[in-house]
């Protein structure tokens, strides 16, 4: 049975309540926003400019809570009805969303789509994959400045996409995550690699094979140099290290890069919806 739109003097009372400095007030209205979902997100959002400060704060709270519910439910829905071949870049976002409900998720894809764009051009009269990848990484870690966040490496920012386009700075994988999403709207063949300790990227024809290091500016690798970093790590089984992940692994290993940083910082809710998350993942 579809849920009642209050009218607007009841919707102004129940936000004037919700104000209110005593939490016996306004707790028990804050539960009952929380528990209408979707039917109290379409009414609620007319309060957001609401004249008094604390109401507007008080529902925008309200209202990223009921996001963040529902961008959950979407992301275990997605995760169960996909393997492991499922949309990376539909996953990415999704993920955004379970931490940043509110996010402009397609203007970040139509700032691809242009990137993209700008790149096709010269691209077309590249002699080899080698000059489109250096054109690639003109563009990015060029023009626009994409970044390793050697500063500040263990910052939860840096492992959610949005933020990571925000600021032009990430880790290995989220930088990795971006070159992959614009490779494939470019129809590159690079594939993401999950070599242990260091997220890459890898460009491969029958002609050419580079690794891509987009943490370091997009410096292209051999695979000597790459099977040489792993030796480096005692890992012999280079053949198995430096094989494709699946867009679903990969998504693992970016929520688990995140688990574990927030497990160190002792952040109980951030690690429990983490842990969710990696079980999703894991089935």
């Amino acid at each position: 049975m579809a849920k009642v739109t209050p009218s607007p003097s009841l919707q102004s009372a129940l936000v004037t309540l919700l104000a209110d400095d005593d939490p016996a007030v306004s707790e028990p209205i804050r539960r009952r926003l929380l528990e209408g979902r979707e039917s109290t997100m379409a009414w609620l959002h007319c309060h957001r400019l609401h004249a008094d400060p604390a109401a507007r704060r008080r529902v925008h709270e309200v209202l990223e809570s009921l996001g963040r519910t529902s961008a959950e439910a979407a992301w275990g829905a997605f995760l169960s009805g996909h393997g492991e071949g499922l949309d990376l870049e539909d996953g990415a976002w999704l993920f955004v969303r379970t931490r940043y409900p509110h996010a402009p998720v397609e203007a970040y894809r139509a700032q691809l789509d242009e990137w993209a764009a700008r790149l096709r051009d010269p691209m077309a009269s590249a002699a080899n994959g080698e000059r489109m990848l250096v054109h690639i990484n003109g563009l990015l870690f060029g023009e626009l400045g994409f970044r390793g966040n050697e500063e500040r490496y263990y910052d939860p920012a840096n492992s959610y996409l949005n933020l990571v386009m925000d600021r032009r700075t990430g880790i290995p994988i989220t930088l990795g995550i971006v070159y992959l999403l614009l490779a494939r709207r470019l129809r590159l063949p690079v594939a993401g690699i999950g070599m242990p300790g260091h997220f890459l990227c890898r460009y491969q024809t029958p002609r050419e094979e580079f690794y891509i290091d987009a943490f370091h500016g997009g410096r292209l690798l051999a695979r000597a140099e790459c099977v040489r970093r792993l030796k480096q790590f005692a890992i012999e089984q280079d053949d198995a290290a430096l094989q494709p992940l699946s867009p679903r692994r990969i998504l693992h290993r970016m929520v688990s890069n995140l688990h574990l940083l927030h497990k160190d910082r002792r952040d109980r809710p951030e690690t429990e919806r983490l842990e969710r998350y990696l079980g999703l993942l894991g089935r």
